[in-house]
């Protein structure tokens, strides 16, 4: 059944998408050197880096397929991403970000560049197109803002600076915490003042074009914080990170853990889905394994929890635990992401026959970013203070073969968890007719956003369905629909404790809280965790397979940590 009342008539097919081995306690074969709690990008990289260097690791996912974030599901039809809208940092050049993903696919993870204008932020009545390369951006946004060479060469300068910065900052998370005082005064002495300041205060310094700074942090669904709350180092890593364009996995986002996986069982690991983890083992404060819910006890010397801080050390540890490892009182100076909902669309009929791009869209009423989300989130017939609209059929240039004559779209917007709370203990597909009342409400809003720029689609749309955060609490077990993990804010940046090598004795943390949110930021996530549990002597040898010459603190990326996505959804509910 369509869950916003659009029904399509063709009956549903057996997917293949459901990537991973359903969990059978059965079918464990131990002893493994590590264990790893959720199947997200950061957990797999861990998992494959591991595994390359000789570890029997196994992956335990709760969800029906693997892949966190990057995973697809299909309905009714047609097959739609949840969270890989687009990637930057993988075209030709041989960046740290590619050649990442070569290697944990072994080269079989493809990718397709989008248009040459990959993100159009639209303020209004205005348009403004954000262009692959630093030269093509420039131009086009000086034929916009003329009289602002000044304003963009320091901006390019800012942007290029933190870049510098992230070895250092990466460095941080992985030496040993004595060294935290040191390497407090070389950032003081090495690092730019503005580094970790709002982005909004950066580009302030720069200029005051209300509408030029606007579009220069169009992009902020990416990180889920508005300019004005944001720090700049995350600001900086998705704009230098889409730089040079934004790219799609040939094949859609499913391939991404299709072609991890082999790389972890090369070694004898595994990766199980249906596997819910009910609690971390300790033994004295040490890891020592996993109990599962079917209680079926899983040890290990090593466990690695790619579940966000949150659920890791208000879930998964006994509390006493945590208490006694000081993290109750820091998870207080951190704050979840933003949630959202996500419209997922079926049209019958090509990306090419409807006219879509493979140019993001996203919808702005005015430059006041922070006082038009102010108003929505507190009033929900409040106009939409962001609509981000992406196509993935017209970007995956072999959607074609696998769903011919179909086409899809998904429009994002944020979405308070507070709006939904009361149908929580509804179980997923069974919430009521008030539920489907009220996501029929959101559907129609977002779908009259669409029409507002592609009229051509009125009366086209032949499926729909909306997700709401009960849907990312229901799939991914973000407890208040979070997306990002944690926000993204100024303080956020200043918390030591945010790095793998967690105070409990073999429990590391992987994924995008240890670094940035996003798919490479996730995955360097889980390059730091690799790297924390091999040690500098197995490590480094590793990873300059992996990244060749720009391993051990050069970076050739575009993109620095980089990050993949605008808001996303775990699956429709």
């Amino acid at each position: 059944m369509a869950e916003s009342g659009m029904i399509a008539s063709n009956a549903p097919k057996p997917s293949r998408l459901r990537i991973g081995r359903r969990y059978r306690a059965n079918r464990l074969d131990g002893p493994y050197d590590a264990i790893l709690v959720g199947s997200g990008i950061g957990s797999l990289t861990t998992a494959a880096l591991l595994s390359e260097a000789g570890k029997k690791v196994l992956v335990l996912e709760q969800h029906y397929t693997a892949g966190g974030f990057t995973h697809a599901y299909d309905r009714n039809g047609y097959e739609w991403d949840v969270g890989v809208h687009y990637i930057g940092d993988v075209g030709g050049h041989p960046t740290m970000t590619r050649r990442l993903f070569d290697f944990l696919s072994a080269g079989k993870l493809q990718w397709a560049p989008m248009d040459d204008t990959y993100d159009r932020i639209c303020i209004g009545e205005q348009q403004y197109d954000l262009r692959a390369g630093p030269e093509n951006f420039r131009r086009e946004l000086l034929q916009r803002f003329p009289g602002e060479e000044k304003t963009l060469d320091r901006y390019f300068e800012r942007i290029a600076a933190v870049g510098k910065a992230m070895p250092l900052l990466t460095m941080e998370k992985l030496l040993p915490r004595w060294c935290a005082p040191g390497l407090s005064l070389l950032k003081k002495w090495r690092l730019p003042s503005y580094l970790n300041r709002t982005t909004y205060e950066v580009l302030r310094e720069l200029t005051d074009n209300e509408e030029l700074i606007a579009v220069l942090t169009g992009q902020w669904g990416d990180n889920g914080m508005t300019p004005k709350t944001s720090s700049f180092i995350i600001h900086a890593l998705i704009a230098k990170h889409y730089m040079y364009g934004g790219f799609y996995p040939v094949g859609g986002a499913s391939r991404i853990a299709e072609t991890i996986i082999p790389r972890i069982q090369e070694s004898g690991g595994e990766v199980f889905t249906y596997a819910r983890v009910e609690t971390i083992l300790l033994d004295g404060h040490r890891a020592r394994g996993v109990r599962m819910a079917d209680g079926t006890e899983i040890l290990a010397p090593v466990v690695i929890s790619g579940a966000g801080v949150f659920n890791t050390f208000e879930r998964l540890l006994p509390h006493s635990a945590t208490e006694a490892a000081g993290y109750d009182r820091q998870l207080q100076d951190v704050e979840p992401s933003m949630a959202h909902l996500c419209l997922y669309i079926g049209l019958q009929k090509t990306a090419e026959e409807l006219g879509l791009p493979k140019t993001n869209y996203w919808l702005y009423p005015s430059v006041d970013y922070e006082g038009d989300v102010e108003k929505f989130l507190a009033d929900s017939e409040a106009e939409i203070p962001l609509v981000y609209i992406s196509f993935p059929s017209a970007k995956d240039p072999s959607f074609n073969a696998r769903y011919p004559g179909r086409a899809t779209i998904e429009i994002v917007a944020p979405g308070r968890y507070e709006w939904f709370e009361g149908w929580k203990e509804r179980p997923w597909g069974k919430r009521g007719d008030d539920y489907e009342a009220l996501k029929e409400a959101f559907s129609q809003r977002l779908l009259e956003h669409l029409y507002r720029h592609f009229p051509q689609l009125r009366g086209q749309v032949d499926y729909c369905e909306l997700s709401t955060p009960l849907s990312t609490a229901w799939f991914c077990e973000y407890q208040r629909g979070e997306i990002y993990g944690l926000d993204h804010d100024p303080q956020r940046f200043e918390q030591g404790w945010l790095r793998p090598k967690t105070r409990i004795k073999g429990l590391y943390l992987t994924g995008q809280d240890i670094m940035s949110c996003g798919v490479a930021g996730a995955m360097y996530g889980g390059v730091m965790a690799a790297q924390s549990i091999l040690g500098w002597r197995r490590g480094l040898p590793l990873l300059r397979r992996v990244f060749g010459n720009s391993a051990g603190g050069k970076s050739v990326d575009h993109g620095g940590g980089g990050i993949s996505a605008p808001v996303q959804s775990s699956e429709s509910s």
